[in-house]
């Protein structure tokens, strides 16, 4: 894992000491003038106080002090400039595209996000960077407006349906950094969650080269090409593989159980069970969750859906 800082996390792209600068220089100077002005008040609350025994006596007249006035309308005019050019320059910067970018689409949906990297390999949930190696995020939406967010890095933006977005990585240092959704999308915007890894270029070039050869190693199995189809149609963005309830039910052994439903029914989950499931998801909705699932009757058919079903059923 990463260094962490106790104050922001770790330090882990070229714009992160950027962001931290701005947010250190504002920090100072809200927090000078927070102590001024609080010192301030303390000290004329108790040099002015009315003694005890002493009567009441009338405020003097002040009729103003230009220079005064001048002070403090230039040095906090100054410091609204100084405060706006040094966010203007880390912005711009973080901006402006880096020479020689490897390009990644993303693809964001109700809950997940997909990675497809230039060679045409896909991921789900996860992406996998060279350390040191600029990277532009070609980014979009698939359904509503959802914003990548890398903490680590300082770096959000927004995906909106029907639009490219865009955002330039570099990652100075290896390790596993949590990727989350900043804008509220729906039911399981808390759970919309991938992995970011970064890996010194030798290591990430032999991931890459073992990767492809997966790829070209020969055709799929029914149950390998499901997997591949069921990560793709977004279905790891409500159903979790190893137990954990998310906004749809876990997968994890569902074929061949007992399924409760909601109008107090129990039926098997055998392929039929299956195919129904996720052809006309809310004719049967499931005990405990809400009928929001879409319906995949147009996207899945045929060979495409026989393949999903028989991934189902591997996964114990």
């Amino acid at each position: 894992m990463p260094d962490q800082s106790a104050l922001f996390g770790a330090e882990a792209s070229l714009a992160s000491g950027d962001v931290d600068g701005v947010f250190l220089f504002i920090l100072a100077i809200a927090g000078f003038f927070f102590i001024l002005t609080q010192g301030l008040l303390f000290y004329f609350a108790i040099r002015y106080r009315r003694k005890k025994g002493e009567e009441a006596a009338d405020t003097p007249y002040i009729t103003g002090n230009q220079t005064l006035e001048v002070i403090w309308i230039v040095i906090p005019s100054l410091l609204l400039v100084a405060i706006f050019a040094y966010g203007l320059f880390v912005f711009i910067k973080m901006t402006t595209p880096i020479p020689g970018a490897a390009e990644i689409q993303v693809t964001a949906s109700q809950f997940q996000w997909s990675f497809k990297y230039q060679d045409g390999r896909t991921s789900v949930n996860e992406l996998r960077l060279a350390l040191g190696q600029p990277v532009k995020l070609i980014m979009t939406s698939r359904d509503v407006i959802h914003s990548l967010f890398i903490p680590d890095y300082r770096q959000k933006q927004d995906l909106l349906p029907g639009r490219y977005t865009y955002l330039w990585l570099l990652p100075k240092k290896t390790g596993t950094f949590d990727i989350y959704c900043a804008e509220y999308c729906g039911t399981g915007h808390s759970l919309m969650r991938a992995t970011l890894i970064v890996m010194p270029l030798v290591e990430y070039d032999n991931w890459v080269q073992g990767e492809r050869k997966k790829l070209q190693a020969g055709t799929l199995s029914l149950a390998d090409r499901g997997k591949a189809l069921f990560e793709s149609s977004g279905c790891l963005g409500c159903h979790s593989l190893d137990g954990t309830p998310k906004v749809g039910p876990t997968l994890k052994g569902v074929f061949g159980r007992r399924v409760q439903l909601a109008d107090g029914r129990s039926v098997r989950a055998d392929e039929e069970y299956l195919r129904a499931s996720i052809v006309e998801p809310n004719e049967d909705i499931v005990k405990g969750f809400q009928p929001i699932m879409p319906a995949y009757r147009a996207t899945l058919k045929g060979d495409d859906l026989a393949a999903v079903i028989a991934y189902l059923k591997t996964l114990q």
